[in-house]
C-alpha cells in the first residue's frame, strides 16, 4: 500500500466504526430494549430488529443487541470471526465496552463455534447468580430443533439450537448457568438458564 491508500483504509475504518448506530437512539433503544425483554420473557418467541448495522460479520440483530444492552460497564468478550478491527472500533465509539477475556465477560459475541467451551463463561455462584455471562450467539448456520419448556412458556415453543446438550447441561445447574440470545440476520430469539429442552423428534 502506498501512504495514500493507508490514509485512506484509515478512512474507510473510521467510516464504519461511526456508522450503523440507531437512526433515532431514543426510540429506536427503547423499541429495541422492549424485544430483547420480551424474547428473555418468552423464550424460543422470535422478534425482530433491524434498526441497526455493524461491520461483517456482526448481523442487524446482534448490532441491536449490543447497542441496547452493552456500555462501558459491561465487559465484552469477542470470539473467532467477531474480534476484529472493524468490530473492535464499531464497539468501542457506539458502546464504549472494555474488551476482556471470556472469564471476565459479562457479555460475549461471535458463533456458537467461537463461544465454545461455553463452560470457560461466568455462571454465577450461589450468593450471586446473577454474576454470569450473556451469551449472544450471532450465527447464520442452522441448529437442531428443539422443544422448550418453562417460566414464560405456555405449553411448550420450538426453537434451532445449535448444540442442545450444552443447553441441555446449562439448565441442569439453574439458578446457575449463562443465558443465550441467537441472532439471525434481523431475528432474535432467547433461551435463559430457566428453560428446560429437550431435541425434538423427527419422523
Amino acid at each position: 500500500m502506498t501512504p495514500a491508500d493507508d490514509i485512506a483504509h484509515d478512512d474507510l475504518e473510521a467510516g464504519q466504526a461511526l456508522d450503523g448506530g440507531f437512526a433515532d437512539p431514543a426510540r429506536d433503544a427503547a423499541r429495541a430494549f422492549r424485544a430483547v425483554l420480551d424474547a428473555m420473557a418468552r423464550p424460543g418467541t422470535t422478534v425482530t430488529l433491524d434498526a441497526a448495522r455493524g461491520p461483517a460479520p456482526l448481523s442487524p440483530a446482534a448490532a441491536a443487541v449490543l447497542l441496547t444492552l452493552v456500555d462501558r460497564t459491561t465487559p465484552l468478550h469477542l470470539a473467532g470471526a467477531h474480534d476484529n478491527p472493524a468490530v473492535r472500533a464499531w464497539v468501542a465509539f457506539h458502546c464504549g465496552a472494555p474488551l476482556v477475556a471470556a472469564a471476565d465477560a459479562a457479555f460475549a459475541l461471535g458463533t456458537w463455534a467461537a463461544l465454545v467451551p461455553a463452560d470457560r463463561f461466568a455462571i454465577g455462584t450461589p450468593e450471586y447468580p446473577d454474576r454470569s455471562a450473556t451469551l449472544i450467539v450471532d450465527d447464520p448456520a442452522e441448529g437442531a430443533p428443539c422443544t422448550l419448556s418453562g417460566p414464560g412458556i405456555r405449553g411448550t415453543a420450538q426453537a434451532l439450537l445449535p448444540d442442545p446438550a450444552a443447553f441441555a447441561a446449562n439448565h441442569a445447574r439453574f439458578p446457575l448457568g449463562w443465558d443465550a440470545i441467537l441472532t439471525r440476520g434481523r431475528t432474535l430469539a432467547a433461551v435463559p438458564r430457566s428453560t428446560a429442552l429437550r431435541e425434538t423428534e423427527v419422523c
